[in-house]
């Protein structure tokens, strides 16, 4: 099997990036007109840098306002307004689920895509790839794309305005990149790409789990006093590139896949992807049976920075038999992602990792009172 790594073109980060977004889309030879598929937040709070950015690029643009979930009629009324405007390249702005509708807007009409988050609450800007939801907010299916992004631009100077919940709950996603990762390097399982991971992948991945304990609660800090500094630019790249490349360029396995599973839960709709994935993470740990000092290592960490470590922390408090085996069941579900573990994984399994990490996490707590 061949090692496949991939990455988007071109990423650029920093304070106030979003007003070099006109130069650099023309560096990398792109062209209008433009159709950006923002958030609400996102246009609030960038279209007078987008006028003026745009404006002295020479570049014209439409705002497609996005409804708030990455669904089949979303990007089915993306591509109709794409194609009224003759545009000829997709920009996203806002949160994983906008990106992930952009991309796949784009994709459908083979544009090429711009990236460019607002908040640093998943690892989806740099893949190429879609997490496609129900109406009702359920996972659906996953769409892989032929390639990665043009450009991912971060502007910090926005993301350490948004709310550090979603800082954190991009955390929890960037925590299982890592424990993801090396069950399928040592599983020699197909990356998201259809190839083995790269030695420098894998690496990736360890450096941004090393990041998140490293610069994690700085940066939270960092954005909770609305003052960027270096730590929280670290733990941006560790969210956002680190991640990203390290998951798509190693693989997938049960973390992500009860997160799926969760999304069946009705009380976990209101909780971010991030969140349920780091439940998913220190379920993950319990099914594969991981020393009690790793389990402890991610519930320090968790705890520090405000990750769920219960049941009650996503939504499902005292869950039923009958709403864990629903859950157990769709994240066990055939093509998931939970059968790269080396074991042979059943829904009675995912139901007792799951009690473990929920009773692991609550003893935690106590301890710490």
């Amino acid at each position: 099997m061949l090692k496949v790594f991939c990455a988007p073109a071109r990423y650029t980060q920093g304070p106030n990036a979003t007003d070099q977004l006109g130069p650099e889309i023309l560096t990398l030879g792109l062209e209008g007109p433009v159709l950006i598929v923002a958030g609400k937040s996102a246009n609030r709070l960038l279209s007078k840098a987008w006028e003026q950015t745009f404006r002295e690029a020479g570049i014209d643009f439409t705002v497609f306002l996005f409804t708030g979930e990455c669904t089949a009629a979303e990007i089915q009324r993306g591509r109709e307004i794409a194609r009224a405007v003759k545009a000829r390249l997709i920009i996203g702005a806002g949160g994983g689920k906008v990106l992930d509708t952009a991309r796949a807007i784009a994709a459908d009409l083979s544009l090429p895509i711009v990236n460019c988050p607002t908040i640093a609450s998943s690892d989806a800007p740099c893949s190429a790839l879609s997490v496609i939801y129900t109406s009702d907010g359920v996972v659906e299916t996953y769409r892989i794309y032929r390639r990665n992004p043009d450009l991912v631009l971060v502007d910090t100077s926005v993301i350490a305005r948004a709310p550090v919940r979603t800082l954190v709950a991009g955390m929890g996603d960037a925590l299982a990149t890592f424990f993801e990762a090396r069950v399928c390097v040592e599983g020699n399982v197909k990356n998201m790409r259809g190839g083995a991971s790269t030695r420098s992948a894998l690496a990736l991945a360890e450096l941004c789990y090393r990041t998140l304990l490293a610069d994690g609660c700085a940066a939270a800090d960092a954005v909770r006093r609305q003052q960027p500094d270096e730590s929280l630019e670290r733990l941006v790249e560790a969210n956002t590139l680190l991640s990203g490349l390290g998951f798509e360029s190693s693989g997938l396995a049960a973390a992500h896949a009860i997160h799926n599973g969760i999304t069946v839960a009705p009380g976990a709709h209101q909780y971010m992807h991030g969140e349920k994935v780091a439940f998913g993470v220190l379920s993950q740990l319990m099914l594969e049976g991981q020393s009690e000092s790793q389990v402890e290592e991610i519930l320090a960490f968790s705890h520090s920075v405000g990750l769920p470590i219960t049941f009650a922390e996503i939504g499902m408090e005292q869950p039923s038999l009958e709403l864990l085996n629903a859950v157990a069941t769709r994240a066990s579900a055939a093509g998931e992602t939970i059968h790269n573990e080396p074991m042979t994984v059943t829904p009675a399994m995912v139901v007792a990792a799951m009690r473990a990490a929920d009773a692991a996490g609550a003893a935690f707590h106590r301890s710490m009172r």
